[in-house]
């Protein structure tokens, strides 16, 4: 759902829901540097997924471009004073200003430093939220049952399903398999704001923007999260087995979901059996439950 940046976001006067017990996970997985960033200010709670910049990278200092694209992100959302939407463009804009200042060429769009985002806002009995890329919202109901907030994409199926099936071939070294895969890497790349959205200084991204607002009825968690928190699969052309992923939330919290997955990919240190490009990915998350109070 798309809206206007000159929207109305006036919240009707219902009772108050109070979001006491807030749980976090932020975590680096085996990659030298944490390219997600986690954000819990006030009633703003989001969560941001840099992706690495493919070929020469030039970012100042020990980080990389998704990790600053993810940081410019946060703090924008962070000091924001408008709606989630306006947030989202302004740090659009910032990653635009800042990659031109480090010198990122921009007709190498393999290279622009990219972030996804999945952001919401509280404010009585209700939430506006902010999403794009493969960050996602989860709300769970009292009736036991949930909803993604916006569609799940699957921005690596077809690379997956190429690398399980050169992991099941003669190429069995993982760097040979990266070798074969670098042409299908970017091309997948390169359609960031073509066929899905990601903030990444383009203009074209704000038409990928997710942004809305949802009631808060029947609510009892809030759940955002990056894709390093998504249950592994074997068959990378398989559906998502949310079921599966909200029983571990509804039984153990966030760190029974993430328990799982890293048990899951600690039981296949080769990448074969659950196809993925690193041991472990980085994870941001947040739970926030919810109780209604009369006041």
């Amino acid at each position: 759902m798309y809206l206007s940046l000159n929207e109305d976001f006036s919240f009707a006067r219902l009772p108050q829901t109070r979001n006491d017990g807030v749980e976090t996970l932020f975590e680096k997985g085996s990659s030298r540097v944490n390219e997600d960033r986690l954000l819990v200010a006030g009633n703003t709670y989001g969560v941001f997924d840099g992706a690495t910049s493919l070929g020469e990278e030039i970012s100042p200092g020990d980080s990389t471009g998704g990790a600053l694209a993810a940081e410019i992100a946060r703090e924008t959302f962070r000091h924001s004073q408008g709606s989630l939407l306006a947030a989202a463009v302004e740090a659009n804009s910032r990653i635009a200003r800042s990659q031109v200042c480090a010198g990122v060429d921009y007709s190498r769009r393999h290279t622009l430093w990219t972030t996804s985002a999945a952001v919401v806002q509280i404010e009585g009995n209700s939430i506006e939220y902010c999403q794009t890329g493969d960050a996602l919202i989860m709300l769970l109901y009292q009736d036991g049952g949930y909803r993604l907030l916006t569609p799940e994409i699957d921005i690596d199926r077809e690379t997956l399903l190429l690398w399980k099936k050169l992991s099941s071939s003669a190429i069995d070294r993982k760097d040979s398999i990266y070798k074969a895969l670098d042409a299908q890497i970017r091309t997948v790349r390169l359609e960031m704001n073509r066929t899905y959205g990601v903030l990444n200084g383009e203009k074209e991204a704000v038409h990928f923007i997710n942004h809305g607002l949802e009631s808060l009825t029947g609510v009892t968690d809030i759940l955002l999260f990056t894709d390093g928190l998504y249950l592994p699969k074997e068959d990378p052309a398989a559906p998502s087995d949310w079921d599966l992923f909200v029983d571990l939330y509804r039984d153990k919290g966030l760190q029974g979901v993430r328990d799982s997955v890293r048990y899951m990919q600690g039981s296949d240190p080769g990448l074969s059996l659950y196809p993925r490009f690193k041991m472990h990915d980085d994870i941001a998350a947040v739970a926030i439950p919810l109780t209604l109070s009369e006041s």
